[in-house]
């Protein structure tokens, strides 16, 4: 049925009146809209565990969407997405389009490719001539192959399939290099070098493939495409040269040195996205190529920031699934059929693949790098995704490419990026692992710590918390921070991690002093602790997803040898003149923490903070004469003995007053306790403890060898008390309200006592942290001290498991 686009209503006056919302533009787009994010959504949620890029969700998602799977369902396609609606979607989804290639701009470090170096130069232009000379090849086969093929001329049709086989999607393979943590490695910054530089050349390319294509015809005179071309280049040198200067003189205005950004910056600078955009148009290239040149001149810094942080989401989430989902609309993978259409398919994903991934390594081999490393390289700069629909896109509007040719090119940018996290995983875990066993502790230091922290306000207690347990004689304290950032799909992570330069695995340096805002006040502090002297502190930021943080934590715990980790609860007291501000960073952080628990090979310790510190770590050192109090409750286990020796490692230093608080349990045979059963699963938490077959007697033994080997070391210098009442937690409560400790460490205890096993009945509120510790954590009964539960290194190959007590197990038989 043929409609009149300008009989079209914007909106309906609803079923009431006898109308059908689809039949209006609007109604029908937020239709549209909504099934393409759930489509898209849902697709991401599922290739998630195949650790795949949002943009290949998108894609699969337009396609489902279009006439390769639900359009063929004629009803359906007509319904939602009519003939008459296609303009406007395409004119929303080129708004998202624009503004997004205007985010590239701005992740796009300039800089960062004039310091790259010969190699990268050397890998990009391997890595474009090489493809793009195969894809003229390619060309040829097609337009003798496939019908219609031949009508568009040679010039553009050549250079369509050359830049469409070359380019390297830079977004999709900065998220890529993220979420495999290899960023900031020198694989990584080596392939964003190139990818870059491949970036640029890209764009002029497609700009050089559009004016030649034109609209189509081939029978206009060349002097149009060169004046396109001429006028493309004032417009770039226009930029460069005039707008730049004042881009960078808004930017100044905007600098953190002033509290707000004003408003009208921001107006102003997404009004010169549009028109850059449009003038772009009106010379005959692309609205696009205006809006990703625009973003080059706009300086990396607090302004860039601002503007992502204002638009991203709107733009990434929302407006560019559209454009997928209009992509999809146009291919249609039933017109690749038949033999000789697959075998198309597979000479140009071999011709892509092949072209891309040989040329990257043979240069990469002849620069230096390792045959492993330049494989890895090879695999990354064949991503293609969003740019390279862009370019397919382009080609099939300005009918240079047919619906064959433009379904099996779309096939070959989803399966190239859809290989490239698999295929690197793959051979870089075998890397990574040599590299594990191959690596060595270089000098020996008394003690290794790795402290993490999610920002300034960790600072003061956990500086507090290692200087207390820092040896005074003359053997060396390592001081290993990690500053833990989480990385989201945003481009302004993105953007941050470029700016730290320090992910990898995570890679440990010395300080980068020239980190901003509140990640310089981290490195500046730690740097004044390490100056003391007898402290080697080195740092690492870990900018990972939640789910996969903990596996940079272990990394590095293993690689660097430490026998001890401290984690930040994910919550913090604040003093104040009135009552406590509770900080809460966020039950995803918990999550990170509870990993760790389960997957370190060394001893983790928790640290809830109360104010530990305050004005502490502005005298800690030997000839400190403010005292810390500690106190070690001791029941007994093996995370109690750790709790014990660590607790040694403090009385050494003199500004710490220790104390140990033994509980024994009076007159109570040890088969009287309490049995512990599996505990019923309802979604109730539960603590768990270790299900490793141990000897009471044995373990009592321990206990008792432990207590009397420290009493006799620091006797004298520890004050020792016993506790023998049955109500352990008054006893607890009474400590940790009293406000007599600073500190009080007490052991996770994953292998309890009888008097510990009796707790496990209690609902617990955090129960990674223990029966005692959790009550500790508590925010509900006015505890004062800080609180450090330890748990000791995991030396038995044994699970964890919810348990309940016998009484407990049986009122929930009932």
């Amino acid at each position: 049925m043929t409609v009149n686009i300008t009989s079209i209503k914007t909106a309906s006056d609803g079923v009431w009146q006898g109308d059908n919302p689809l039949d209006y533009a609007f109604p029908l787009l937020i239709v549209q809209t909504a099934l393409v994010l759930a489509v898209s959504r849902s697709l991401a949620f599922l290739l998630k565990p195949l650790r795949q890029p949002k943009v290949i969700a998108e894609i699969v998602g337009g396609i489902v969407l279009g006439p390769s799977a639900l359009g063929r369902n004629h009803a359906y396609l007509h319904r939602i997405f009519p003939r008459w609606s296609t303009p406007i979607l395409e004119s929303v989804a080129s708004i998202g389009l624009l503004f997004f290639l205007f985010l590239v701009g701005l992740e796009l470090d300039l800089s960062s490719i004039r310091r790259s170096g010969k190699r990268a130069f050397a890998i990009a232009a391997a890595g474009i001539s090489v493809p793009f000379i195969l894809g003229i090849g390619v060309a040829f086969v097609l337009r003798k192959t496939i019908d219609g093929a031949d009508k568009v001329g040679y010039a553009q049709y050549l250079v369509f399939m050359g830049v469409a086989l070359s380019i390297t999607a830079f977004p999709v393979l900065a998220r890529i290099l993220a979420e495999l943590k290899l960023l900031t490695t020198r694989v990584g910054e080596t392939a964003m070098a190139a990818a870059a530089f491949n970036d640029i050349v890209a764009w002029i390319l497609l700009a050089l493939a559009v004016a030649l294509a034109g609209n189509g015809d081939d029978h206009k005179s060349p002097l149009v495409s060169v004046w396109v071309l001429l006028s493309g280049c004032a417009f770039v040198i226009f930029m460069m040269v005039m707008i730049r200067p004042v881009m960078n003189w808004v930017a100044q205005r905007c600098s953190p040195e002033h509290d707000t950004v004003d408003e009208a910056y921001i107006c102003l600078t997404l009004a010169t996205v549009m028109v850059s955009g449009f003038i772009t148009d009106l010379i005959g290239i692309h609205s696009i190529f205006g809006a990703f040149i625009f973003g080059l001149t706009i300086p990396k810094g607090n302004f860039a920031e601002k503007l992502i942080e204002r638009i991203e989401d709107f733009v990434s989430g929302l407006l560019l699934p559209l454009y997928f989902a209009s992509s999809g609309l146009k291919t249609d993978v039933t017109k690749i059929s038949g033999g000789k259409a697959w075998g198309l398919l597979a000479m140009v994903i071999t011709a892509a693949c092949g072209g891309k991934i040989l040329g990257t390594f043979v240069v990469a081999v002849l620069c230096m790098m390792p045959v492993r490393e330049s494989i890895i390289l090879g695999l990354l700069m064949n991503t293609k995704g969003l740019v390279e629909l862009i370019v397919l896109n382009i080609g099939k509007e300005k009918k240079v490419l047919n619906d064959e040719v433009f379904a099996i090119l779309v096939l070959m940018a989803l399966f190239t990026t859809f290989i490239t996290t698999p295929a690197v995983m793959a051979v870089y875990k075998t890397a990574r692992s040599s590299d594990s066993r191959s690596s060595t502790s270089g000098k020996k230091y008394d003690l290794r710590i790795l402290a993490c922290v999610h920002g300034p306000g960790n600072i003061s207690s956990l500086i507090s918390l290692i200087e207390s347990t820092r040896p005074v004689n003359k053997a060396q304290l390592k001081l290993y921070i990690m500053h833990l950032v989480e990385l989201t799909e945003r481009s302004s992570s993105i953007v941050m991690v470029q700016r730290f330069r320090k992910n990898g695995l995570p890679f440990v340096s010395r300080f980068n002093y020239r980190v901003r805002a509140f990640h310089e006040r981290v490195a500046v502090a730690f740097r004044a602790y390490g100056q003391m002297g007898q402290v080697v502190v080195r740092t690492t930021t870990a900018i990972s997803s939640l789910s996969t943080m903990h596996e940079d934590i272990c990394h590095v715990a293993r690689e660097k040898r430490v026998p001890m980790i401290i984690l930040p609860f994910h919550k913090r007291w604040i003093k104040t003149d009135g009552p406590d501000v509770i900080e809460n960073v966020g039950h995803d952080w918990r999550g990170v923490n509870q990993r760790v628990l389960n997957n370190a090979e060394c001893s983790v310790a928790i640290l809830v903070d109360r104010g530990l510190g305050g004005d502490y770590q502005q005298k800690q050192g030997p000839d400190s004469k403010i005292a810390q109090r500690t106190c070690v409750l001791f029941f007994g286990g093996p995370d109690d003995r750790e709790c014990l020796e660590l607790g040694g490692r403090m009385v050494e230093h003199p500004a710490v007053h220790m104390t140990v608080l033994r509980f024994v349990e009076e007159n109570r045979a040890e088969h009287d306790g309490p049995v512990l059963k599996l505990a019923p699963s309802k979604g109730r938490e539960k603590y768990t403890f270790s299900t490793a077959i141990v000897n009471p007697e044995k373990e009592k033994e321990l206990d008792e060898k432990a207590m009397d080997d420290f009493q006799k070391k620091w006797e004298g210098m520890v004050e020792y008390k016993e506790n023998k009442g049955t109500n352990i937690i008054e006893h607890v409560l009474t400590i940790a309200k009293s406000g007599e400790y600073d500190l009080i460490v007490v052991g996770k205890a994953r292998v309890p006592t009888t008097m510990v096993a009796r707790l496990s009945d209690r609902q617990p509120e955090h129960a990674e942290l223990g029966p005692i510790g959790d009550l500790l954590a508590s925010s509900n009964h006015g505890i004062v001290s800080s609180v450090l539960v330890v748990q000791q290194c995991v030396k038995v190959d044994s699970d964890e498991v919810s348990v309940a007590t016998q009484n407990e197990a049986a009122v929930n038989e009932v």
